[in-house]
């Protein structure tokens, strides 16, 4: 038995929550419904902005650990902070949620620890303005390979990939762990992010990747394809397991050939915040578990739906009552 069933490497973020009109967006200049990386001094502007703040450790694959650590399973996260306020907090936060950070704050850091500044409006949008800081700096050194040579399974965070130290992070943890038998997989995160490095994305999902999950437009910007069906055809020739989904609409996974669909519940949400982080803490919690491929597609679709019911990134319930509820376990 490994000491670790998932861990995972990506960006160290304090998620700083908010509620707010479309009005608001419009004065302060916050482009709705995407993730936009700015500057530390528009960051400290806009915090100034909030009138009231939710505050919790945050980043797309940290919150796919907490979904998981939640479920029962052994986590690790490995990310960078700096030794300030947010960063100690950050490293508490994570531990007492039941997940190992394995690298303590950098101290005497030149960056601060990153912060996201996510507005949400009354249609459930997340607006987010992250300064990324210190955690973007993630290298090879940052990455213990008896760690990764002690996990069942690792998962990687797309928006890593545009640093070239990012690159060679991935691909270091990546061999240790395949090569003590464990498998590995990647969030795609971002189509501009796939835009920027598709020909080391698509080397990397061809030769280092036993999964991958991704959204509708990300899958097609990576293949540069007609259309999604194209783009999953190409995919499924590169990697074993292909995850694809498609706000909404039902969940397409790829394997050896087959395919199957795991159907989506529609709910209003409260806030999407965090959607696509827990679909992947219930689908990888179905992996590691040995379940099927739509048993794993349909913990993930219900992990997603309890997130997008309430405020913040990551569950508030009992996800694993809701697979016995679904006879899933």
């Amino acid at each position: 038995m490994k000491t670790y069933q998932v861990a995972g490497i990506g960006n160290a973020v304090v998620d700083v929550i908010t509620t707010v009109d479309d009005h608001f967006l419009d004065h302060l200049g916050i482009r709705k419904g995407i993730m936009q990386l700015i500057e530390r001094e528009r960051g400290e502007t806009l915090y100034g902005a909030m009138d009231t703040r939710q505050q919790a450790s945050g980043g797309s694959v940290a919150n796919t650990l907490a979904g998981i650590g939640a479920l029962g399973l052994r986590t690790a996260f490995v990310g960078r902070v700096s030794d300030d306020a947010l960063g100690r907090f950050y490293a508490n936060d994570t531990e007492k949620a039941g997940t190992a950070f394995i690298n303590p704050p950098v101290a005497g850091g030149e960056l601060p620890t990153s912060r996201s500044m996510i507005f949400v409006t009354p249609d459930g949008e997340r607006s987010m303005n992250t300064y990324l800081g210190i955690s973007a700096e993630v290298g090879p050194d940052d990455v213990n390979e008896a760690v990764m040579a002690d996990t069942e399974l690792l998962f990687l965070e797309g928006y890593l990939f545009d640093k070239d130290k990012g690159k060679e992070a991935f691909l270091k943890a990546a061999r240790a762990c395949r090569g003590a038998g464990g498998r590995v997989g990647i969030a795609l995160s971002d189509p501009f992010c796939v835009d920027r490095h598709r020909a080391d994305f698509r080397q990397l999902v061809a030769n280092e990747m036993d999964f991958v999950i991704g959204n509708q437009q990300e899958w097609v910007s990576l293949y540069q394809a007609n259309d999604l069906q194209d783009a999953l055809d190409q995919a499924a020739r590169d990697c074993p397991i292909v995850v694809c989904t498609r706000s909404g609409d039902s969940v397409v996974l790829l394997h050896s050939g087959h395919r199957v669909e795991a159907p989506v519940t529609m709910i209003t949400p409260v806030d999407a915040t965090g959607a696509g982080d827990q679909f992947a803490a219930g689908f990888l919690f179905g992996l590691v578990q040995g379940h099927s491929l739509e048993t794993a597609g349909r913990m993930g679709c219900i992990a997603a739906a309890e997130v997008i019911s309430h405020l913040g990134a990551r569950p508030q319930s009992s996800v694993l009552a809701r697979f016995r509820a679904e006879k899933l376990v």
